[in-house]
């Protein structure tokens, strides 16, 4: 998670009325469009809890309105789902929209604050790193090496509840990360902060080096929440922080397996 400053009212600008409001209008379309169904809801604790899953989709990712709506329908509006977001969605015209359903920056300040709060924090350790993955390794967990989330749920005293998705980078084709070409433009890529140049094919513009972004295709999208994963309990009072991201992405990964299992065919699921 970035280190970035942060804003001491941005918790409180989650609004449920605006929040229903909008899962109304997204989620007949993202049920339609993408098939979208989430498994396990009945998992997600009472008290604060980090969601760790799997990112996908490439620059329009689906997982975490999919998630939300779903999570709002099942349980309502009385605790925010709260997303760790790039502070991109934060700034602008349309940064109090974001912040009002739910999307806050990703620092350390913010998930510490909103896990205490008691709310639900998503959390995508993979970044840009997992969203971009190529099509081929679309059902592997791989957050880069990153951690970061550990320390953030046993600094705020709350359970990990993973989560895993499939569906989502079969929106388009996704054939490289790029890290190659990031390399290539050396400063143009630094002054960029990026260390990927995603390659990707789809519809309606074809070959996308990031842009033009192509429309995502209507693959059916399904994401399970699995069972909580108390760290104290589990690995002791002082747990080895590669141990429990080794447990935490086994499980991850089983439970995908089982989903990539289940489907028959690329985007019809």
């Amino acid at each position: 998670m970035a280190s970035t400053a942060i804003e001491p009212s941005e918790l409180t600008k989650w609004d449920p009325g605006l929040t229903e409001r909008v899962m109304g209008i997204t989620r007949p379309f993202l049920k339609r469009y993408f098939r979208a169904e989430v498994r396990g809801l009945q998992n997600m604790p009472p008290g604060g809890a980090l969601v760790v899953s799997n990112h996908s989709g490439g620059m329009l990712p689906m997982d975490v309105p999919i998630l939300a709506a779903e999570y709002y329908h099942e349980h309502g509006y009385g605790r925010p789902l709260y997303t760790l977001s790039h502070d991109m969605l934060s700034v602008g015209p349309t940064g109090d929209f974001f912040k009002k359903i739910g999307y806050i920056s990703a620092n350390h300040e913010n998930a510490d604050a909103a896990l205490r709060s008691g709310g639900l924090v998503v959390v995508f350790p993979g970044g840009d790193y997992d969203v971009y993955r190529p099509t081929l390794s679309e059902n592997v967990i791989d957050f880069g090496g990153r951690t970061g989330y550990i320390k953030a749920a046993l600094n705020a005293g709350v359970p990990i509840v993973p989560t895993v998705g499939i569906g989502g980078q079969e929106t388009q084709i996704f054939l490289s990360r790029g890290t190659w070409l990031a390399e290539r433009l050396g400063p143009i890529a630094r002054l960029a902060r990026t260390k990927i140049v995603p390659i990707s094919f789809g519809f309606p513009f074809g070959l996308s080096l990031v842009v033009p972004p192509n429309l995502p295709l209507p693959a059916k999208i399904v994401m399970e929440v699995l069972p909580p994963i108390d760290i104290i309990a589990e690995f002791g009072e002082d747990p080895d922080i590669d141990e429990v991201d080794a447990h935490v992405r086994h499980v991850m990964q089983r439970a995908l397996d089982k989903l990539a299992s289940q489907r028959r065919l690329p985007v019809l699921g």
